[in-house]
């Protein structure tokens, strides 16, 4: 009778044992699984990055390629000084075109787009189509934006200036058109070194007295209001004595 009941006490032993395996293993095969899927899903997302870099990296190239074969142009930043750059241009020039630039950038965000360039043409009595203009933008259109940047917009007139346009070009015609004076004050045209120097060292200095100008009529400018305000300080302290 002992030995019936210390059987059976040892099957049951035997049996918790095996489901405590069985539940053991399964935890194993779960977190296994789990393990799987993590990996699968770290595996798939290096995949997708490595697909976007490469995607990156190869745009890049195919640009490079691009300016390398003269097909594109490379991009310039947005700031850049149009008096060094455009050295041919005066100071006066320079800021008769910014005036004139920022007249018809009615948006007010730096460039002249296709509905402005169209109004600009529109007030100079050379209306353009649809297909001019954007042919006009096209010439200068450095980064293919389709809209006109300042430093694009004095292009127009350095290649005016240059003999670089068309007879039939718009952009000719806007250049004519605007009033300014593009005439060649750079070095273009020197026979030789030494005249390239003499002419180069010329226009240093007239840059130099322009500036120098404009220092002076805003000192007188602002003597002229000194004198003013004292006027008004003394006619004021005669009518209250």
């Amino acid at each position: 009778m002992a030995s019936e009941e210390l059987a059976q006490k040892l099957q049951r032993r035997l049996q918790l044992e095996e489901s405590g395996a069985g539940a053991a293993a399964e935890g194993e095969a779960a977190a296994a699984a789990a393990k799987g899927e993590e990996a699968a899903g770290e595996e798939a997302e290096r995949s997708c990055l490595t697909a976007s870099a490469g995607a990156e990296l190869s745009a890049k190239l195919c640009r490079r390629q691009d300016i390398n074969e003269g097909a594109a142009q490379p991009r310039r930043a947005a700031v850049f000084n149009p008096y060094t750059e455009f050295k041919e241009f005066s100071r006066r020039q320079i800021k008769d075109m910014e005036r004139m630039f920022r007249l018809y950038d009615s948006g007010r965000d730096g460039y002249i787009d296709l509905m402005e360039l169209k109004l600009m043409m529109e007030k100079l009595g050379a209306p353009q189509t649809h297909l001019g203009l954007k042919n006009m933008i096209k010439e200068v259109d450095e980064d293919f934006d389709g809209k006109l940047s300042f430093r694009e917009f004095l292009l127009i007139f350095h290649k005016a200036a240059a003999g670089e346009l068309e007879e039939d070009s718009g952009l000719l015609t806007l250049a004519k058109l605007s009033e300014i004076d593009v005439s060649i004050e750079g070095v273009k045209g020197a026979k030789n070194f030494f005249e390239a120097k003499v002419q180069a060292l010329s226009s240093a200095s007239k840059f130099e007295a322009e500036i120098k100008a404009e220092q002076d009529e805003r000192k007188r400018e602002e003597e002229e209001r000194k004198h003013r305000r004292a006027a008004f300080r003394e006619l004021k302290s005669a009518f209250t004595q």
